[in-house]
């Protein structure tokens, strides 16, 4: 029983590092496309925007 709950205390603080490093993730592209960029910090989101990102990296 004790096992149990250790294994689900230690899922849900996985979970909890991976949603916080998706959130910081998104965070980051806004404020540096957005204000260090100068662009709308919306415009991230858009799937051209990232083809273009790929394209000059290749």
């Amino acid at each position: 029983m004790r096992l149990n709950r250790y294994i689900l205390t230690t899922l849900v603080k996985i979970l909890i590092v991976i949603l916080l490093a998706m959130g910081m993730f998104i965070l980051g592209t806004m404020i540096g496309y957005g204000g260090i960029g100068g662009g709308m910090p919306l415009k991230v989101f858009y799937p051209g925007l990232w083809t273009h990102i790929l394209e000059f990296i290749k």
